[in-house]
């Protein structure tokens, strides 16, 4: 296979598109491209070998972080692990789910007995009769 050259199409992962697509070669160093344009967003990049690049999440960090935490508080790091495994999205549940107690004012047979009786709110004070605005503009000189 001959030696790449500028303008040639190679295939690259674009950070851009997150895809792997078509690029035109911008520079070669060593016979090995360098830097590449997609040809679908214009985005110039360096060149991937068609791979994409490492997630962002990196779990060994957080591998690390509960190691560390199990040996400053065992019960903490326990909860960390579980709350991270298990991700609940409350949006899809029903409202009667979420509810692990009773809420105060929510429903009056449940806190009858736990919250109290609610004082009537006052009334309020009558209002004053709006204040007329004087007249703008120029006085006149009489």
């Amino acid at each position: 296979m001959r030696e790449p050259r500028l303008g040639d199409d190679v295939d690259d992962f674009c950070v851009r598109c997150k895809r792997i697509m078509n690029h035109a070669i911008v520079s070669v160093v060593n016979g090995e491209p360098a830097k590449v344009r997609c040809r679908t967003c214009h985005n110039d990049h360096d060149y991937r070998h068609e791979q994409a690049p490492p997630p962002k999440v990196d779990l060994r960090k957080q591998a690390l972080f509960n190691e560390a935490l199990k040996k400053i508080n065992p019960a903490a790091a326990a909860e960390a692990e579980a709350v991270a495994d298990v991700e609940i999205e409350t949006d899809n549940l029903a409202p009667d789910l979420m509810l692990d107690e009773a809420v105060p004012g929510l429903d009056p047979e449940l806190d009858a007995d736990s919250a109290p009786a609610e004082e009537p709110a006052p009334e309020p004070a009558p209002r004053k009769a709006p204040v007329k605005a004087k007249p703008r503009g120029r006085k006149s000189a009489k």
